[in-house]
């Protein structure tokens, strides 16, 4: 009966640590994605061929999701490529399109 007790009180007094545990897990992840976005955007504004200012950038548990318009496959393929190289990027998934038209 007093092992009973004895894990029933451990129990009740780790759980809460554990699930702080979680949560700083995940606020590191979110900080950390946070960073990396930042990291890449300042990669893609210090490329004098990209047009950042129309890119946008999301990152989640280390992916980042590129969006928005470039002028061309090749400025695609720069972006994507910087991202890669960027510290923390796990994989890199691109939504950006072609501008097409007479606003190149």
């Amino acid at each position: 009966m007093k092992a009973a007790a004895a894990l029933l009180l451990l129990l009740t007094w780790s759980l809460p640590l554990l699930s702080a545990c979680a949560s700083d897990q995940a606020l590191n992840r979110t900080i950390d994605d946070a960073s990396i976005t930042t990291r890449v955007k300042t990669a893609l504004l210090n490329d004098p061929v990209i047009d950042a200012t129309k890119i946008a950038v999301e990152t989640s548990a280390g992916v980042v999701t590129l969006n928005g318009v470039v002028k061309s496959k090749e400025v695609e393929t720069k972006a994507v490529d910087l991202t890669r190289r960027v510290a923390g990027v796990r994989d890199v998934k691109s939504g950006l399109k072609i501008q097409v038209g007479s606003e190149q």
